[in-house]
C-alpha cells in the first residue's frame, strides 16, 4: 500500500503548485525534450494527452505535427488491462473516456503497432533516478513496455523526483527521465 500512500500525497502535492510554476516548468521540460537526442530521431512518438497537473504535452503534440513526426495515443482496454495506440493529426479525433482521459476515437483513427513506435512518452505520479515510477494504478504501462523494443522516456517536475520508488518485479523502468532542473 505504499505506493497508494506515495501516489496520493504526490497528486496532493500537484494539486497545490500554482499556474505560473507548473507552465514556466512544463515549457522548460519541454525544451529539454526537443533537444533530446530520443526526440530528434524518433519519427513517430506516443504520448498521452495531459491532464490536470500532469507535465503539459499538447504543446509537445503541435511540435511533432509541426515537424512531421506522427503522433500516436494510447488507448486503454480495461477488460485486457491493455493499451493500444492510434494515430491521431488534431484533437478532434480524441474524446472523454474514463479517469478523464483524453482517448482517440478508434472509429477514425489508426491503430499503429507498438514495434512502430519510436519512443514512447511514459506518463507516471512519481520516479526515481533509476527511471522506475509509480504509474496511475493500473499497470497498463509496465505490460506494454515488457516487449516494447524501442525507446521510453517520462517528463517530471523535480518535485516528482524520489530517491527511490518501490519497484516489484513487473515494473518496467524507462531509458530517460527529463525534469525542469
Amino acid at each position: 500500500m505504499e505506493k497508494v500512500y506515495l501516489r496520493n500525497k504526490m497528486k496532493q502535492r500537484l494539486a497545490e503548485m500554482n499556474e505560473a510554476d507548473y507552465w514556466q516548468q512544463s515549457k522548460k521540460i519541454r525544451e529539454k525534450l526537443f533537444n533530446s537526442t530520443e526526440w530528434s530521431e524518433a519519427k513517430t512518438i506516443g504520448i498521452t494527452i495531459s491532464t490536470g497537473r500532469e507535465v503539459d504535452t499538447l504543446a509537445i503534440i503541435e511540435e511533432a505535427w509541426q515537424t512531421n513526426k506522427r503522433v500516436v495515443v494510447p488507448k486503454c482496454y480495461p477488460q485486457k488491462r491493455e493499451l493500444k495506440f492510434y494515430q491521431i493529426n488534431s484533437f478532434t479525433e480524441v474524446e472523454d473516456s474514463f479517469y478523464s482521459l483524453k482517448e482517440p476515437i478508434i472509429s477514425i483513427t489508426k491503430l499503429v503497432q507498438k514495434e512502430d513506435i519510436d519512443l514512447v512518452v511514459v506518463p507516471g505520479i512519481i520516479y526515481d533516478q533509476r527511471g522506475y515510477r509509480i504509474g496511475y494504478g493500473g499497470g497498463y504501462y509496465d505490460r506494454f513496455l515488457s516487449d516494447y523494443p524501442n525507446k521510453t522516456i517520462s517528463l517530471a517536475f523535480e518535485m516528482q523526483i524520489v530517491e527511490e520508488v518501490p519497484a516489484e518485479e513487473h515494473d518496467i523502468a524507462v531509458e530517460k527521465l527529463i525534469s525542469n532542473t
